[in-house]
């Protein structure tokens, strides 16, 4: 069997002020054709599913351009365009095959195309034609469109949030694929819009049993995959929302009955699903009274992850004001900051301005004294997946007993080695301040003692009634 993979994947937050271009798919993985390295990167779970399985099956792959971006702004129409008629020209190269697997996100929007994997999906299946089966794994923050489905025989969405999930599903996408291809399988899907938009951390119930309720329906009575689309709030597209998909085995009539059955489950438990966003100060306020330590406290509204610019200064500067201290807060992104620091070198105490430098959702610059305590050069973190995740010099400075990581390309807090590779022991914290809305939990809560969810300004603000959206269709609950 002959097989082609590629990826293009970013997740465009289309209220962010900075744009995604070529530069940003650089600065996050950009592999042309054939060059992918021997570790998994975070959108490319299907072809190194597809490597995997050829070794032992015997497959000939062809790998295409690998590309994805941090989560930003409007994607420019050149990068978008750019990226796609690179992947599709490897694709038109690798002819002819039996089986496309792509990595995508489901959430990329740029000038002039609202739903970029629609876009792309269909110029694949123009390439190759109806009988090649065609298959993509999305991320669950994704807007799933007519144009995805129609021109996907399978599309396969990460189940965990955070997404520890993403090398399964992409075995789950290319093994159902390849059943596909030899006839053992033939998957016919049905989506279900609950008109809703959910936040679905399955670190907790109720989505936690709601997971684990549809991964134990595959498999079963001809129910080949479920996904549960959670949508992206930051994307103002016409698709955006809540949805579940359904693939059956040749069964249509099962599929819809099935999707309507999740789909008003998940309705049911939609008061339950939402999290409670405490202001500034009472997050904090919550965090010194927990008895024991360390808390952590996500700033999800300046979570790189959803497109903000990950340099806001809301917490710290309550922090400083209130005197707290024994914490540590990361990554805030400041590479001309970072730069002071490693020309100051280890052990320098000197002024610096932090953060606040893209716009008013950043809030103001913090002007302090600090001491640069560890310097590291191109420092990686740990991703989920283990996938590593290039965070540029980064830097590590302490002020009025905060420890603050200071890194040069812009990312969340993911794996806890974004402070321990710098010498801060998060044991000995009373209070850690992560920038990430639900990644982070993964690997940080080895460490807490307790989690807040803080509600502060933001990018990517949990008060969605302030966001001017245009193109959404409504009713869409909790939207007023």
């Amino acid at each position: 069997m002959r097989v082609f993979t590629a990826a293009l994947a970013t997740e465009t937050n289309t209220f962010a002020p900075m744009p995604t271009g070529l530069a940003s798919f650089r600065d996050r993985g950009y592999f042309p054709a054939g060059k992918h390295p021997d570790e998994m990167s975070f959108f490319a779970g299907p072809l190194w599913a597809a490597r995997q399985r050829a070794k032992t099956l015997g497959w000939d792959v062809v790998e295409g351009m690998v590309a994805a971006a941090q989560p930003s702004g409007t994607t420019t129409r050149v990068a978008y365009e750019t990226l796609r008629d690179e992947l599709l020209a490897d694709l038109r190269a690798a002819l002819p095959v039996d089986m496309v697997v792509l990595g995508l996100h489901g959430a990329m929007v740029a000038d002039g195309y609202d739903d970029c994997e629609g876009d792309l999906l269909a110029r694949v299946r123009k390439i190759v034609g109806p009988k090649v089966v065609v298959g993509a794994e999305l991320d669950p923050h994704n807007h799933l469109t007519a144009a995805m489905l129609d021109n996907a025989n399978l599309l396969i969405a990460f189940k965990e949030y955070p997404h520890t999930d993403i090398l399964e599903r992409a075995y789950e996408l290319v093994d159902l694929c390849a059943a596909a291809v030899a006839g053992k399988v033939h998957p016919v899907g049905a989506s279900i819009d609950c008109e809703m938009l959910v936040v679905m951390h399955t670190s907790r119930d109720p989505a936690r049993s709601f997971v684990d309720r549809i991964q134990a329906l595959e498999g079963k009575d001809g129910i080949l995959s479920i996904s549960v689309s959670h949508g992206f709030a930051w994307g103002d597209t016409a698709d955006m929302g809540t949805k579940v998909l359904v693939y059956a085995d040749g069964d249509a009539a099962k599929a819809q009955a099935l999707a309507r059955r999740l789909a008003d489950e998940l309705i049911g438990l939609r008061e339950s699903l939402s999290v409670n966003y405490p202001g500034i100060d009472s997050a904090l306020d919550e965090a010194l009274a927990f008895d024991g330590g360390p808390v952590v406290l996500a700033d999800g509204a300046d979570n790189p992850g959803g497109g903000a610019s990950g340099d806001s200064t809301f917490i710290l500067r309550r922090m400083l004001e209130r005197g707290i201290g024994n914490a540590c807060l990361g990554p805030l992104w400041d590479p001309v900051a970072a730069h002071i620091a490693f020309e100051a070198g280890v052990g320098a105490r000197l002024a610096l301005r932090i953060g606040g430098k893209i716009g008013p959702l950043s809030g103001d610059p913090i002007d302090a004294v600090c001491t640069v305590k560890a310097l590291q050069p191109q420092m990686k973190m740990t991703g989920l997946g283990g996938t590593p995740l290039a965070m540029g010099d980064s830097a590590l400075i302490e002020t009025a007993g905060i420890e603050i990581v200071l890194i040069s390309l812009r990312n969340q807090a993911m794996g806890t080695d974004l402070f321990t590779q710098l010498g801060c022991d998060l044991a000995s914290k009373k209070l850690i301040v992560v920038k990430s809305s639900q990644h982070f939990y993964a690997s940080f809560s080895k460490y807490a003692k307790h989690v807040i969810y803080a509600g502060a300004p933001g990018v990517v603000t949990i008060d969605l009634n302030t966001l001017p959206y245009k193109k959404i269709r409504r009713p869409k609950w909790p939207l007023a």
